[in-house]
């Protein structure tokens, strides 16, 4: 024999060690069948085997209407505080971010030209005052000399003119005295309203005028604190007529995420018109803030409740599927199987959901595994999920030990029995493959 056959003999008998061993390890029935797949059969549920899922139970109880919206924390009121008289900034008395009360001093100006321009006014005022004086006593010793026909009538005349030009320039001055002592008060620069004050806008040592735009800093009332949001045109109407029945609806303030509560008040007032770009309408909140929470210009979620319904049929949000058959659960059998059940969806709040057609309490339904179901489907139930409660479907099998341990023990059923109707551990199932 030559060495090309040679080479031809060892290449098929290469082959045939290669397709023997794929045959003995993929193909072969360990239980001694043929044409079953070994593991790759078992994994594939050979035969129909049960579909490991979680259920829940329908349960009867109350649940809140609520509208979720995007919304943004606005101040009470804000006020920017400025100088009312032109000066020098000597001294700022606040600390930057803390709260203070209406007529807290802020900051000073320097008040010595404001307190000569006080006395400077109180001088002119005395002196008309004594002018005033002297001018009322000539005109009643003209009076007397008119009574005794001594003087003339134009004389007196003249002097009443007089008396009268003084009282008008004592009236002026008390004016200007006023005025002064006003500006001398102006020197001390008070926070209008109750709030938050804001980072200083100028630094002692500059000159400050009524005129400037940024001012001293910025005041923004906190708490309470509102929350503007906007709620679909079409749900407006419903709101109102509960609000303005006297009905307090309360509105959660959520982060950006819409996991975290943030702080809970109540809807104080709507708008009267209909943004038309969006088709919605812009509704208030306030919130009282006490824990600082909130701040303004901050994006939050707005939940608003608006209203509580009582007797309803509760089921996780997870179970509840949308597909060609629109909007159906898959409801657990007695013998375990599932079937698709049509249902209709009422009020959400967060996880749970009100059913109010399709189910009825006690029934059991999937929320969990929904992705390998069909209609008539056999299931093995790993773990019950509490009844309407929430369900992290991202947790799957993990979620609890108990949980776990069953996906372990499923994994476990479809490993393929020994001839003697024992399975093989998973380093014997190793071995095999």
């Amino acid at each position: 024999m030559n060495k090309k056959n040679l080479r031809i003999l060892g290449a098929v008998a290469v082959i045939a060690i290669v397709a023997f061993s794929v045959y003995w390890t993929r193909w072969r029935d360990p239980t001694g069948g043929p044409g079953t797949g070994g593991m790759a059969g078992a994994r594939r549920g050979g035969g129909g085997a049960p579909v490991s899922v979680r259920v829940a139970q329908a349960r009867t109880g109350p649940i809140d209407a609520v509208l979720d919206a995007l919304g943004t924390v606005t101040a009470r009121n804000t006020a920017i505080v400025r100088a009312r008289v032109d000066g020098l900034l000597v001294k700022i008395d606040f600390d930057e971010g803390r709260e203070v009360k209406a007529g807290t001093v802020l900051a000073e100006i320097d008040p010595r030209p404001f307190d000569a321009a006080l006395e400077q006014a109180q001088g002119q005022l005395a002196r008309d005052q004594a002018q005033l004086a002297i001018a009322k006593s000539d005109l009643d010793r003209y009076q007397t000399l008119l009574e005794q026909d001594s003087i003339a009538k134009q004389q007196v005349d003249d002097q009443a003119a007089l008396v009268h030009q003084y009282v008008g320039a004592v009236q002026a001055d008390q004016g200007a005295v006023a005025s002064a002592r006003l500006n001398r008060e102006f020197t001390r620069i008070t926070a209008p309203i109750s709030g938050r004050v804001g980072l200083r806008q100028v630094d002692v040592g500059n000159m400050v005028h009524a005129a400037d735009t940024n001012g001293v800093v910025v005041l923004t009332e906190t708490r309470p604190i509102n929350v503007i949001f906007a709620v679909p045109a079409d749900r407006a109407p419903e709101i109102a007529r509960r609000w303005q029945s006297g009905q307090v609806l309360r509105v959660d303030a959520f982060d950006r995420d819409g996991k975290t509560l943030l702080s809970t008040g109540r809807l104080e007032s709507a708008d009267n018109v209909v943004d038309l770009s969006t088709s919605t309408v812009k509704l208030k909140a306030i919130f009282d803030n006490k824990d600082g929470q909130l701040f303004p210009n901050q994006f939050v979620n707005a939940r608003i409740t608006i209203a509580t319904l009582d007797n309803q049929t509760l089921v996780p949000g997870a179970a509840v599927q949308r597909g060609t058959p629109g909007t159906f659960v898959y409801l657990v059998g007695e013998d375990s199987t599932v079937s698709i059940r049509t249902v209709a969806v009422g009020a959400a709040n967060g996880d749970t959901v009100a059913i109010t057609k399709g189910l009825k309490p006690g029934d059991s339904i999937v929320v969990d595994g929904t992705d390998k179901l069909k209609d008539g489907a056999k299931v093995a139930v790993a773990v019950e999920a509490p009844a309407g409660a929430p369900t992290k479907r991202k947790d799957h099998w993990n979620g609890t030990d108990k949980s776990g341990q069953d996906h372990a023990n499923a994994r476990g059923n479809d490993r393929p029995r020994e001839p003697g109707g024992n399975r093989p551990s998973r380093d014997q199932a190793g071995s095999a493959q």
